[in-house]
């Protein structure tokens, strides 16, 4: 995990000295490494009772990050330090708390028999049993990783053309404001999907994980209408609509996966599962960008988000409702499997 900082880091600093805009291949070099990280901290904490506890943790901080990094990116910029030095200067400035906190990391125990029993195993998979899985939950799948596509497209939206979507709001020039409203999802986001740890039963997890996907674009909703009507500002608007993306893309990482893992107790882990629907959702917003370019109103980022939220919503309500059908049609499938853990679970506590 420390290499692969380090080299994200390395890149950073390639940025810097080479000149524009060869320089742009250093991001692409940049995010290899970054996104592998994830994938071995989501594999150190699956699997476990506690899971959506220490997950939405873990979402919390790059939820909080997004606004903190631009909020310390603008006062570098501020300070004197040029654009394509700032990013390697802001990087380098978390390095040592990140080697605290791996240093941590690496002294948290496996899961126990009892997080095994209330769980399942999360064992590695070769080919064969990442195509298999595939190809027996495919139907169940995918309406899940639409609705991620369309989830992180939004998202990312949000996040990578925050100052534009602000001055577009009528906030413009105050670097404070990117934490601030951060902070109100951050907190609103770790209560919600943080809480379904309290949930033992699997099943009704998974269904709960669903309906709180759904009460995010209830929010989006909610935010659209009411700026539409000029009831909410421009930061409730930004805050509303981080809470009612966030929800859903917190579950997934959070419950959504590790639940159904714990249902079906096939082969797999979450790390596979959502490398497949990040695959797919990054791709899918690299393609928007391609896309926009194109457009009659390629800068209107406000616009763009407002139009792709919609959009978002009501395509996603459609794959809840596909994904809540084929889990109750197959939900009597996998009910003895359930009672079976329960009854394990029980047994090794007492």
């Amino acid at each position: 995990m420390l290499w692969l900082v380090l080299i994200a880091e390395a890149t950073l600093v390639l940025f810097g000295l080479l000149p524009r805009p060869w320089n742009a291949i250093c991001f692409f070099l940049n995010g290899l490494p970054l996104g592998m990280v994830f994938g071995l901290i989501v594999g150190l904490l699956e699997g476990r009772r506690l899971t959506e506890a220490m997950t939405a943790g873990l979402c919390a901080s790059f939820i909080l990050a997004d606004g903190v990094m631009k909020s310390v990116g603008g006062w570098l910029l501020a300070s004197g330090v040029t654009e394509d030095w700032m990013p390697g200067v802001a990087g380098a400035l978390f390095l040592l708390p990140l080697g605290g906190c791996v240093a941590m990391l690496i002294r948290i125990p496996p899961p126990s028999p009892p997080d095994i029993a209330a769980r399942s195993e999360r064992l590695t998979m070769n080919r064969d049993d990442r195509w298999s899985f595939l190809r027996r939950h495919a139907m169940g799948l995918a309406p899940l990783v639409v609705m991620y596509l369309l989830v992180t497209v939004v998202r990312s939206l949000r996040a990578d053309f925050a100052p534009e979507i602000w001055r577009g709001l009528g906030v413009s020039g105050v670097p404070a404001v990117f934490t601030q409203s951060e902070i109100l999802v951050m907190l609103g986001v770790l209560a919600v999907n943080g809480g379904a740890v309290l949930i033992r039963d699997n099943s009704r997890a998974f269904l709960v994980s669903l309906a709180t996907c759904g009460l995010g674009f209830v929010l989006i909703a909610i935010a659209l209408f009411g700026r539409g009507s000029q009831q909410i500002d421009g930061f409730w608007f930004m805050v509303l609509i981080g809470l009612g993306l966030y929800l859903p893309y917190v579950a997934m990482h959070t419950t959504v996966f590790e639940r159904l893992l714990a249902v079906i107790r096939d082969r797999g882990n979450i790390g596979f599962l959502l490398y497949v629907a990040d695959a797919i959702g990054y791709l899918g917003y690299v393609v928007v960008m391609i896309v926009r370019n194109f457009g009659k109103h390629a800068d209107d980022w406000l616009g763009m988000l407002s139009g792709t939220c919609w959009l978002a919503t009501g395509v996603s309500a459609v794959c809840l409702i596909i994904c809540w059908r084929h889990f109750a049609t197959h939900r009597q499938g996998f009910e003895s499997a359930v009672a079976n853990s329960q009854k394990v679970t029980e047994g090794l506590e007492r």
